[in-house]
């Protein structure tokens, strides 16, 4: 339809419009101005066609003024339709979305993805990467308000507030969707977006599918100049354009946007304009048709009405217009269904490009009275007259507060009412008024109304969890967040508002651009009467005001008041006493009075203060003024204090003499962290500290410290005062005064503090600093960095830079200081009344004392009562139990280690040779060993080895060294060497000593299997909650309770009086079905009724017989089952000891329900329990036959549910029973098992384990049903196989997977059957077998793990395959001899094989082909068959020759790979050997046989390593014959001398070969000799490598590959990085994509990750892998794009492939990316490159392009040169030569071109061109001469 009306514009146009230009003659009724719909206009045709009717000149009259009013109604959103083209105007611009003012006082929105389609591509590009991307623009950069644009409506909706809503798009796709590609031509206006930018232009989306518009740089440089700043036009921009020229059918289209064309730009018919595509914002040369009082018809392009309606008549020119008059109009819309034109003849839309300039109205939200009404327009509105004679326009909706009450009569014209001002339209350039009342009487209109601080009332909107959203007028709604619903912090605020609901508020802040309102509800802020502060300039000092918290902090509060402004009350403001701890007296949100202290409002800070001046002194004022005027105490002052009361965090003293109240922290009190505590605990009020040191004082609050270390810094005058006196490589004494991640802050006694940042903080690596320093604690700190200016410090914590001289004097120091504080402890202790306190204060350890065993703990320590007092506890761990076995009652002989004076318990222990210790005299200073005995934080006892004495010494040599790695840490138990510094005990009780070197501590013996705690104990916490109540209880008793929590293997139930019960899952239904889980047939909260059938004890998990003392503090055990509810009952059996006697009931085989407790994924098995007292095991490969449910068990098998499972047997090393879901096991003949494998043995086979330790093994021939080259290839240990057990003979289970013996039922195809015995072989039978050794006289065969030996062909007229050995034998059997040298390949295990004999005669018959061996056959050795042909063996004898056979294993040369032979029987094999020459000629179609040779050389020793000589070619019958006879003579001993010399002869002539430098490596051992001695040499690793690749062993060179990235040096970087481009180059030519990615990522992390990458991308190219390649440069460009190497690399990598203008389009993109600095040297290269590999001419171009803006770049003149010397002609070459000396650059330089000059000539001149160039150096000398003497 398009493409007939653009083919034949005019005449289909007119027809259409025929009828409606005929009614255009008549006066009273125009159809083409009528909105009403089509159906009226045709029925009102037909009338006008018809005889007219005769009617009264009134009606006639009434109807027409009637029908033109109706033409120009004025548009509403009801007149609006999806697909319209409308022209509008920027209104606001958001982030996301436009508002655009639409004619006649309607508005629209424009979301950020109706731009157009390469915008909203980008857009996705940014959210998809997660970060801004550069070129992107954000809408307001891209918009401007008054830019005039034409949209499109894409739809009509409805919103949430039931206001009707227009979505629009800018889309050109949409816009210009009537355009086709035809349809475009020259000097057409057009609007579209830049799509992407190009390197001579801009590439414009037009919305016009099948055509590509091109705007030219040079077309855009006016616009660029005056529109954008100068700055590129970027994606998404807007631009009307102007059409240039069009191409190929419109397939191509260059653009303009001139401001003087696109300003000028008219609409004509030439353009081919129809109703279907006429678009918005076209201006069109028009003539007036007919003049109304609501507008004119106009007529346009010769066949096109249209309408302009009151608004947009030109104000100047209203009231002035007559018929056909000519005007020049703008397009408005056109209605897609109705085809009414609207246009407008305002002047400012009469030049298309220019925005609108009137954007707004002064008297926004003015009240008006008494505004006449102008005109009334019943589906859109009313017009009225403003005082200043100015319209203004009211919409329908806003003439009535509603529809109901809306009265047309009320708004004739002349009518006055009272409204308000409330928008502007800037297409209309008209007031928007509204007349209802709730707008008129509306406290605020726009958000910019409201200030900050105002009181505002509101609806209640909505409550979220984000807070309450208040509707405050008629467009705004403002937001409450949760602090600010009320005073304090509400739960449920939903309680108090209800949606609906009148609020009165306070603006918080209020941001008008953004339509922002955040408003509080706290009654104290709103009814505050005190000034409101929003900006920092209003807060004068003094000044009170209202704020709340928003952030409490440990140095203080930040109070926040409106508009954003805060403030920060410092600790010290908080109150007038000291507030320790200020976030536990105050809280966020918190509304508080404040005094502004002072106010910087250029830095936005402000201090503020809680303590008001008008506020009350408080009481205690006057004592205070007395202390400070008697006596104040400065900082560094020592002092006695008195104790007056303990806090949580230390204690608040008095300061004698003059009782000031100061306050002495915990970690204050010692400079060891463990003593700091003990201290606070053991002083009382009363107890005086003397020589206590004033940290700091501030507002009347007095901090203290008792820190030895700090006292005696402080005494000896080493702390600085002030910064001047600090500088770096002091050390200072401080404490830690907070600690954060990046590092701890250390204060100094003057106040000073310092940073010691985590780099610095320990010699050792720091993960966290909370593990090395905590808050207070005592450290030693060398200033590293002074910065006076700005008063900071940093300092280092490490040891080895603040080390305080001797190790062991300091250790020794902190030892004696320590031990000395805790004495003080026992003074202050044995003051105390109670008895046991003073009793534990004079126990010291190495006091012996004689105890009775209370009980034994399930842990394995002793609890022991018999104390010098009743209470006293008494204990001695596992270790220190030492082995004994101790029953409750037993007394024994104890030495104290230690008492713990914070628990009150004492430690000791029961090691013999502590309780008899040896009097022995010791000496000060000697060295011994001693056990440790005791772990403290800061010190450790020990026991001397030899006498048994108790020792004390530091765990810590420095002030600083806290930290230990768990290696490091020592352990009760470890030995250790200590120094003796003290000879006798004194006061503490201990000796004191010093440790010696870490390297002299020995490890514990670890504990015995017996001693271990069960780690599957677990206990539920719902049973453990609390203290067990008593019961009274007994078995059998029936209870009721209630279920509180379901396990999968238990329920808990509450009973009577709390008491807690559990009912096990066996305990709930008499019958079981498998599969089910009885614990969910209870609900929690059921009622239950049960019988107690045992009672369990906590500490020892054992079911306690009813008698026993503890039977009441049990957790009951119940039972459900019907049948014990009804019947009798069974207890749990409560006498047997051990778990192990109670699973003796259960016999192997018999069948067992029992409850999954859960699956044990490090030990691979099921834990269950089939009582509540008996648990079991089931082993993973005794759950399933299936590798499915192996592989994913917790699929299977779901915790607590029920399993039958078959007893296998008692676990032997626990109580543990043994279970099975696969019936019994039993590894029997002819069974199928699961098993692991655990080891794979090249060429032999496997060797799998069962559960129960049982080993088999599998031997290649048992792999599968089908041979193949590397039978082991897919067996790693751990994996699990399916075996059928073939036999277990002799203890050893043989095995096989062939899947014909473990799954019968399936009847696979067996290829390669199993060969038992030689009855399983039959003649001319084709079978496959592995190598097993070559020989020099055959090549052996294996056709089963046994040895029988059978004859053998090759020839391929019997296999029917081609020819296994090729025809020249010498060829490649030796290599793969050569291959298989190395030791590790040779096999000690050859008498379990199957060997084959087989030799091939060559083709003459006679001669033997020996293949080259390592071994030759030993002389003496007995033949089994002689060579001659006379002498036959049948087939029968054969297993009587093996067993002749001596079993000594053999190094036989293995090769596993497979191989095809034909058998045939012994009669033919005597017919074919050793044929003569003359009967060879006879048989001329016989083909050579491989014929059985003489034995293995099983026993081959030094004397038989005779070099192999090939036999002589006249050997003959009598020869053969007598070859045993020579063998079994015996030999002389002179015969036997001599051989030993050759064969020593022979020796030292391998080991001089092996010492000859200039040999080369031929074996694996040679490599490893090689690269022992230069481990460093990547070549040898190289070579190593490809010395396995040539024999094809992938994994063998990944191996080497592998040692050498460990064993070279990590300082050899190349080196390494060598080894690491080898592997990858191996991976890419033998192994996956996946391999050698995973090689790459860890190169990456070992290397410079940019080498790695370049030499990838080589490896990708090279062996042409360009996809990859490409890929991985793009990688590189996105992560090196600063890097010039990548950019050049992948130039270089382009021009090979041919892509020249990809490689332009990267020298662009790297120019962009580069810094400047570095774009002459890449465009030199990339110049270079295409002389190389492109084109030379563009590589000229560029060069000449470089050099006319850098002409004195002597680097890049001397590439050019070079290239063009390369690939030039002689004239090129002497242009530029020419061109060069006649540069101005510096002597220097210009010596060097002459110098190059003249050598060129030289080379490639005649002596006449030679003396031109000296001549010109000549004439540039005196001309630079002539020069300097002027």
């Amino acid at each position: 339809m398009a493409n007939l009306e653009e083919s034949f514009p005019r005449g289909g146009t007119r027809k259409i419009h025929k009828p409606e230009k005929a009614f255009q003659q008549s006066v009273e009724q125009d159809n083409l101005f009528d909105i009403s719909t089509e159906e009226g206009s045709t029925k009102r045709k037909k009338n006008q066609k018809g005889p007219a009717k005769t009617k009264k000149l009134k009606i006639e009259k009434r109807e027409s003024s009637k029908s033109a009013r109706e033409k120009f109604e004025i548009l509403s959103v009801e007149s609006l339709c999806e697909g319209m083209r409308i022209l509008g105007c920027v209104k606001e611009v958001n982030e996301l979305e436009l508002v655009i003012s639409l004619p006649n006082g309607l508005q629209g929105f424009v979301q950020v993805t109706e731009i157009c389609d390469a915008y909203t591509k980008k857009l996705n590009e940014q959210v998809t990467q997660e970060q801004p991307l550069k070129d992107l623009l954000h809408l307001p950069e891209l918009f401007s308000p008054g830019m005039l644009v034409r949209c499109v409506v894409s739809s009509l909706g409805i919103t949430d507030r039931g206001k009707k809503s227009v979505k629009l798009s800018l889309n050109p796709k949409n816009v210009n969707r009537v355009l086709s590609a035809e349809a475009l031509k020259p000097g057409m206006l057009l609007t579209g977006t830049i799509s992407s930018l190009e390197d001579h232009g801009y590439l414009v989306d037009i919305g016009v599918d099948g055509t590509r518009a091109f705007l030219p740089l040079l077309k855009a440089q006016e616009y660029i100049r005056q529109k954008n700043k100068g700055a590129k036009l970027k994606v998404g921009q807007y631009l009307n354009c102007i059409v240039e020229k069009v191409k190929g059918n419109g397939g191509v289209v260059s653009l303009s946007i001139g401001h003087s064309e696109v300003s000028t730009a008219i609409a004509t018919e030439e353009q081919s304009w129809n109703l279907n595509n006429l678009l918005p914002g076209l201006v069109v040369k028009a003539q007036v048709q007919k003049v109304t009082p609501f507008g004119l018809t106009l007529n346009f392009l010769t066949f096109f009405t249209g309408v302009v309606d009151f608004m947009h008549l030109d104000p100047k020119k209203a009231g002035t217009y007559f018929s056909n008059q000519a005007v020049r109009a703008c397009i408005l819309c056109v209605h897609p269904r109705t085809r009414v034109v609207r246009l407008s003849l305002r002047p400012i839309f009469l030049q298309p490009g220019r925005p609108l300039t009137r954007l707004s109205c002064q008297k926004l939200g003015a009240v008006l009275d008494d505004i006449p009404v102008q005109g009334f327009f019943k589906k859109a509105g009313a017009t009225f007259r403003l005082k200043d004679g100015v319209l203004a326009y009211a919409r329908l909706s806003h003439l009535s507060d509603s529809k109901n009450v809306f009265n047309p009569e009320a708004f004739k014209p002349g009518n006055t009412h009272k409204c308000r001002i409330i928008d502007y339209s800037q297409m209309d350039e008209l007031a928007l008024l509204s007349l209802r009342t709730s707008i008129i009487e509306a406290q605020y209109l726009r958000y910019h109304d409201i200030e900050p601080g105002a009181v505002v009332k509101g609806t209640v909107l909505t409550i979220k969890s984000y807070g309450m959203l208040v509707k405050v007028g008629e467009q705004m709604r403002g937001l409450v967040p949760p602090m600010h619903l009320a005073d304090i912090l509400i739960k449920n605020p939903e309680k108090k508002y209800h949606i609906g609901d009148e609020v009165k508020c306070r603006v918080l802040l209020c941001d008008p651009e953004a339509k922002k309102l955040m408003m509080t509800l706290k009654k104290t802020l709103i009814e505050s009467k005190l000034p409101v502060i929003t900006c920092y300039a209003d807060a004068k000092p003094g000044l009170q005001i209202h704020g709340f918290i928003i952030r409490v902090k440990d140095y203080g509060c930040i109070v926040k008041f409106y508009n954003n402004v805060q403030g920060l009350v410092p600790k010290h403001e908080l109150s007038t006493e000291y507030i320790p701890d200020p976030e536990r007296v105050f809280y966020t949100g918190q509304v508080v009075k404040v005094v502004v202290l002072n106010c910087e409002p250029s830095k936005e800070r402000m201090l503020l203060s809680f303590k008001l001046s008008s506020d009350p002194e408080p009481k205690k004022e006057p004592a205070g003024h007395s202390q400070k005027k008697g006596k104040a105490i400065n900082v560094g002052q020592l002092v006695d204090v008195k104790v007056l009361e303990k806090t949580k965090d230390g204690l608040e003293v008095a300061v004698l003499p003059h009782n000031i109240r100061a306050f002495l922290p915990t970690s204050h009190l010692s400079d060891h962290v463990a003593n700091g505590p003990l201290l606070h605990h053991w002083l009382q009020a009363g107890d005086i500290l003397h020589r206590v040191l004033c940290l700091s004082q501030s507002e009347g609050h007095v901090l203290l410290c008792r820190k030895p270390a700090l006292v005696s810094t402080v005494e000896g005058g080493q702390d600085p005062k002030n910064f001047s006196e600090i500088h770096p490589g002091m050390l200072l004494t401080g404490f830690v005064k907070s600690i954060k991640d990046y590092g701890v802050f250390i204060q100094f006694p003057s106040g000073l503090s310092g940073l010691a940042p985590k780099a610095i903080m320990s010699d050792k690596f720091v993960t966290s600093t909370s593990d090395h320093f905590v808050e207070g604690q005592t450290v030693v700190a060398k200033v590293t960095n002074v910065d006076e200016e700005k008063q900071r410090m940093l300092l280092s914590l490490r040891l080895s830079d603040c080390g305080l001289g001797d190790l062991a004097t300091t250790s020794l120091l902190l030892l004696s200081q320590c031990l000395e504080e805790l004495q003080g402890v026992r003074s202050l202790m044995s003051n105390r009344d109670s008895v046991l306190i003073q009793t534990l204060a004079e126990m010291t350890p190495g006091m012996f004392l004689d105890l009775v065993v209370q009980e034994v703990l399930e842990d394995g320590s002793v609890v022991f009562s018999g104390g010098p007092v009743p209470d006293l506890v008494l204990r001695a761990s596992r270790y220190h139990r030492a082995g004994q076995e101790v029953e409750s009652g037993q007394k024994k002989k104890v030495v104290i280690l230690n008492v713990d004076l914070l628990k009150l318990e004492v430690h000791v222990s029961l090691h013999q040779d502590l309780v008899n210790r040896k009097a022995k005299k010791l000496r000060k200073g000697s060295e011994h060993q001693a056990i440790v005995q005791h772990l403290e934080k800061s010190f450790a006892i020990a026991s001397l080895v030899e006498t048994g004495h108790l020792a004390a010494f530091s765990l810590t040599s420095h002030l600083n060294d806290t930290f230990r790695f768990d290696s490091e840490k020592l352990q009760v138990g470890q030995g250790v060497s200590l120094t003796l510094k003290t000879t006798e005990p004194g006061v503490t009780g201990l000796l004191l000593a010093v440790e010696g070197p870490a390297a002299k501590r020995t490890m514990r013996p670890t504990r015995k299997d017996s001693e271990t705690v069960d780690e599957d104990e677990e206990v539920d916490p719902a049973l453990t909650v609390g203290t067990i109540k008593k019961h009274t209880l007994s078995i059998g008793d029936m209870v009721t309770g209630t279920v509180k929590s379901i396990k999968p293997t238990h329920v808990v139930v509450t009973l009577e009086d709390g008491i807690i019960g559990c009912i096990h899952a066996s305990h709930i239904l008499d019958d079981v079905p498998e599969g089910t889980s009885p614990t969910t047939k209870l609900k929690v909260g059921k009622m239950v009724t049960a019988r107690v059938i045992g009672g369990r004890d906590m500490k020892t998990f054992k079911y306690l017989p009813i008698s026993h003392p503890r039977f009441v503090r049990t957790i009951p055990e119940l039972s459900v089952r019907p049948s014990e509810l009804e019947d009798g009952h069974t207890a749990l059996n409560t006498h047997s000891v051990s778990p192990v006697e109670k699973i003796k009931q259960y016999q192997a085989g018999q069948t067992v329900t029992c409850f999954l407790k859960k699956y044990n994924v490090v030990k691979k098995w099921l834990e269950v329990e089939i009582a509540p007292d008996i648990r079991g095991r089931i082993p993973l490969l005794l759950t399933s036959l299936s590798f499915k449910v192996l592989k994913h068990p917790d699929k299977k098998f779901r915790v607590g549910q029920a399993l039958r499972a078959t007893v296998v047997g008692p676990d032997s090393s626990k109580a543990f029973l043994c279970l099975s879901l696969i019936g019994p096991h039993k590894l029997e003949e002819g069974e199928v098992a699961m098993g692991r494998v655990v080891k794979v043995t090249p060429n032999e086979g496997l060797t799998v384990s069962f559960p129960f330790g049982k080993i088999g093994t599998v031997s290649i021939f048992h792999m599968s049903d089908s041979y193949s080259e590397m039978p082991l290839e897919d067996f790693v240990p751990q994996k699990v196989v399916r075996c059928y057990i073939l036999s277990t003979a002799d203890n050893v289970l043989t095995l096989s997977l062939r899947s014909s013996r473990t799954n019968p039922e399936t009847k696979s195809k067996v290829e390669d059957p199993e060969i038992n015995s030689i009855q399983d072989i039959k003649e001319g039978q084709l079978l496959r077998g592995y190598i097993g050794s070559i020989q020099p006289h055959g090549v052996f065969f294996r056709l089963n793990h046994q040895k029988n030996l059978v004859e053998l062909s090759f020839l391929p007229g019997d296999t029917g395959k081609p020819d296994v050995l090729s025809a020249s034998l010498e060829g490649p059997l030796p290599k793969q001899e050569e291959r298989k040298t190395e030791a590790g390949e040779r096999d000690q295990k050859a008498e379990k094989k199957n060997q084959k004999r087989n030799e091939k005669k060559n083709q003459k018959g006679q001669e033997e082909v020996d293949l080259p061996s390592k071994e030759k056959q030993q002389p003496q050795k007995p033949q089994a068959q002689k060579r001659g042909g006379r002498e036959r063996r049948e087939s029968g004898s054969e297993q009587e020759r093996v067993s002749k056979k001596p079993k000594k294993a053999g190094l036989s040369e293995e090769d596993d790979s497979l191989v095809d032979v034909y058998y045939r029987e012994g009669k033919e094999e005597a017919e074919e050997t050793n044929v003569l020459p003359k009967e060879k000629q006879t048989k001329p179609a016989e083909a050579p046989r491989l014929q059985l040779s003489s034995g293995f050389a099983w026993n081959a020793r030094l004397d038989s390593l005779t070099p192999a000589l090939p036999p002589l070619a006249e050997s003959s019958d009598s020869e053969e014959d007598e070859k045993p006879h020579q063998a079994t003579k015996k030999k002389s001993k002179k015969e036997r001398e001599l051989e030993k010399q050759k064969a020593e002869k022979e020796l030292s002539r391998i080991e001089e070969a092996l010492m000859d430098p200039g040999r080369q490596p031929e074996s694996a051992d040679d490599f490893d000799r090689l690269v022992l001695s230069s481990p460093n040499s990547s070549i040898l690793w190289l070579q190593y490598m490809a010395f396995h690749l040539q024999a094809m062993e992938i994994e063998k060179a990944r191996a080497v590959a592998e040692r050498a990235l460990k064993t070279i040096s990590f300082r050899e970087e190349q080196e390494k990085l060598n080894v690491w481009v080898a592997l990858l180059n191996l991976e890419n030519m033998y192994g996956s994509q996946e391999s050698l990615t995973k090689v790459f990522e860890r190169a990456v992390q070992y290397n410079e990750p940019l080498k790695v990458f370049l030499h990838l991308a080589d490896i990708y190219a090279k062996s042409e892998k360009f996809q990859e390649a490409g890929e991985l440069y793009n990688r590189m460009l996105k992560r090196f794009r600063q890097e010039k190497a990548v950019w050049i690399k992948y130039g270089a990598f382009l021009l090979r492939r041919s892509q020249a203008a990809a490689s332009h389009r990267v020298l662009q993109r790297a120019l962009e990316c580069l810094p400047s600095k570095e774009h002459v040297d890449v465009i030199a290269k990339f110049a270079q490159l295409e002389f190389q590999l492109g084109d030379a001419e563009r590589a000229k171009a560029i060069f000449e392009n470089t050099l006319s803006t850098y002409p004195k770049r002597t680097d890049v003149w001397s590439v050019y040169i070079d290239m063009t010397i390369k690939h030039g002609s002689q004239k090129d070459v002497r242009d530029i030569f020419e061109r060069v000396i006649h540069l101005s650059l510096a002597p220097k330089r210009m010596k060097f071109f002459f110098k190059r000059y003249l050598d060129y000539e030289k080379q490639h001149g005649t002596e006449k061109d030679v003396q031109a160039v000296k001549a010109k150096a000549l004439e540039y000398v005196e001309a630079k001469s002539s020069v300097l003497e002027d």
